[in-house]
C-alpha cells in the first residue's frame, strides 16, 4: 500500500470513530506502528488530524463521541486487560454499580462469577452481560434509552439513584486527565455517571491507554474524587503517557496497569513472583495519601499480567495487596 493510501484510510478511521489507537491502525493499514506514526504526524501537519498519547483523535481538541459498533472494536485486547484486572477488586456479596461502556460490559462479563454480587447499571450491555449469572443481583436505573451506547440517562435514571450507597462505582469514559480527570462527550451521559459517583464509596475508572491525555467536553468525575485507575501498558515509545500516568498517581490515584507477559520487574516489595501465568509487580512508590485515604494507603504504580486468569486467583491477588 502506497503512503497516500494509508494516509487515507487512516483518515476515514479517524473520521468514522472519533479516535483510533496506532496499533489499531497498523492492524488495519497492515504495517508498523513506526509507518503509521510517520503517517499520522504528515496528516496532523496538514491539520487533517490531532496526535494523542498512542492514538489519533478529530481534530479541533475535544473528541466526538463514536457509537457502539465502533468503540467495540478498539483497543479489544486492552479492554479484555483491563477488564481482568478489574474483577479482581470485586469480592463476594459486595454492592457496586458499574456504569455503560464497552470496557465495563467486558468487565460485566467476568462479574458473572462472583457469587452474591449486586450490580446496579444503567448500561442495558452490563445488564445483559449478567442476565443468567447465578447468584448476581442486577438492579437497573430508569430513564430515557440512548441508542448510540445502550445507556438509560436523563432526570429518570439521576433520580433513581437517590439514596443509593455501594462500596464502589467502575466507570469508563471517553477521556482521562490529571487535570480535568474523566470526561465524556455526551452531557446525559455525563450527568448519569457524576450520579453513579455520588452513590458510591469510592470511584474505580476503566480507561487504556488512548485515552490517557484526551480532554472531552464534559467532565465526568474531577481527579480527587477517582480511588484508582485501570488501565494497560502503554507502548514503550508513549512518553506522555508515562508522564500523565505520573500525574494522575500524584494527585493521588491508585494506578493498576495490565501488562505484558514480557515486563520487568523492579522494586524490594514489587519483585515477587505469582503464579503461572502472572508476571511480577512492579511498584514504585509514589507521594502519600489525599485527604480522606488511611495513612500508608498511598499510591502506587503496578504492573501485573491476568490474561486468562480465574477471577479467584484475582480476589487472591488483590487480598495479598491489601495485606501489603
Amino acid at each position: 500500500m502506497f503512503a497516500a493510501e494509508r494516509r487515507q484510510l487512516i483518515l476515514e478511521m479517524v473520521r468514522a470513530n472519533g479516535a483510533v489507537s496506532l496499533r489499531e491502525l497498523a492492524r488495519v493499514v497492515q504495517t508498523s506502528e513506526v509507518t503509521v506514526r510517520r503517517d499520522v504526524r504528515a496528516l496532523e501537519a496538514e491539520g487533517l488530524l490531532d496526535r494523542r498519547h498512542g492514538g489519533a483523535v478529530l481534530p479541533g481538541g475535544f473528541t466526538r463521541e463514536s457509537g457502539f459498533p465502533q468503540k467495540s472494536h478498539l483497543a479489544t485486547a486492552e479492554k479484555t486487560a483491563i477488564a481482568d484486572l478489574a474483577a479482581g477488586l470485586v469480592e463476594e456479596g459486595e454492592a457496586i454499580v458499574v456504569g455503560a461502556g464497552t470496557t465495563t460490559q467486558e468487565l460485566a462479563r467476568r462479574l458473572a462469577r462472583v457469587p452474591g454480587l449486586t450490580v446496579v447499571t444503567n448500561s442495558l450491555l452490563v445488564a445483559q452481560a449478567l442476565a443468567h449469572a447465578n447468584r448476581v443481583e442486577v438492579v437497573m436505573t430508569g430513564g430515557t434509552l440512548r441508542g448510540s451506547n445502550y445507556a438509560l440517562v436523563g432526570s429518570g435514571a439521576e433520580q433513581s439513584l437517590q439514596g443509593l450507597r455501594v462500596s464502589r462505582a467502575f466507570l469508563s469514559g471517553s477521556g482521562l486527565t490529571a487535570e480535568r480527570g474523566l470526561s465524556t462527550s455526551n452531557m446525559l451521559s455525563a450527568s448519569v455517571d457524576r450520579a453513579l459517583v455520588q452513590a458510591a464509596g469510592e470511584v474505580v475508572v476503566l480507561a487504556d491507554h488512548t485515552k490517557l491525555g484526551t480532554d472531552t467536553m464534559f467532565q465526568t468525575v474531577p481527579t480527587d474524587l477517582i480511588t484508582r485507575l485501570v488501565t494497560d501498558e502503554p507502548p514503550a515509545h508513549d512518553d506522555r503517557a508515562g508522564t500523565e500516568l505520573q500525574a494522575l498517581a500524584d494527585q493521588g490515584v491508585q494506578i493498576a496497569v495490565a501488562g505484558s507477559s514480557s515486563a520487568s520487574s523492579s522494586g524490594g516489595a514489587g519483585g515477587d513472583t505469582g503464579p503461572a501465568g502472572r508476571q511480577s509487580r512492579r511498584d514504585m512508590p509514589l507521594p502519600g495519601p489525599r485527604r480522606g485515604q488511611v495513612p500508608g494507603a498511598g499510591a502506587q504504580l503496578r504492573s501485573a499480567t491476568v490474561l486468562g486468569e480465574q477471577a479467584s486467583g484475582e480476589r487472591a491477588r488483590v487480598a495479598d495487596l491489601r495485606r501489603r
